[in-house]
């Protein structure tokens, strides 16, 4: 059955388009996060002093290789309603936003070594991620609730951040 989101002439972005849109910008962030985190996992995180909830090093990519799927599923789902649709843009915009605080945490906490600069973005985060289902909800629902794994982990995140700067602060 076909939806006002993939019927021809509604103007939304192609398929190929749409799918290159949502899973390339995520896929950047993830690589990018990748690569300035690895590097300190062993060293610097390993001397870290953390708290008792902290999850094992191998949840973590576990944990964001399916978020970071189905924050592209989110985005490729508005990215299918048209184009003129009020509200679609200011959406993708907040989309990025808190896609480029995402990745924007990694440089802070792990690239500068900084809690307290890792703390001071993930709350930035918090709520650009609220700023997003918001904008999503009236467009989209599955695509809104598709990020709502996504802010419980970040606020797990923002715990375990705070946690450690108090530790190592």
């Amino acid at each position: 059955m076909r939806t006002e989101q993939t019927m021809p002439g509604s103007h939304a972005t192609p398929p190929f388009r749409r799918f290159l849109a949502a899973a390339l910008p995520v896929l950047a962030v993830a690589v990018v996060g990748s690569l300035v985190t690895e590097p300190n996992i062993p060293g610097w995180y390993a001397g870290l002093e953390k708290p008792g909830f902290t999850p094992p090093n191998w949840a973590f990519p576990a944990a964001w290789t399916l978020l970071y799927a189905m924050m592209a599923f989110a985005l490729w789902r508005i990215l299918s309603l048209p184009k003129d649709r009020p509200g679609r843009s200011g959406a993708i915009t907040a989309f990025f936003v808190q896609l480029a605080l995402n990745c924007l945490w990694s440089f802070a906490f792990f690239g500068a070594r900084s809690p307290i600069a890792g703390l001071v973005v993930i709350v930035a985060l918090i709520v650009a991620i609220l700023a997003t289902i918001r904008a999503f909800w009236p467009l989209d629902r599955p695509a809104a609730f598709l990020l709502v794994p996504y802010l419980a982990w970040v606020l797990f995140a923002t715990a375990l951040n705070g946690a450690i700067w108090q530790l190592n602060g």
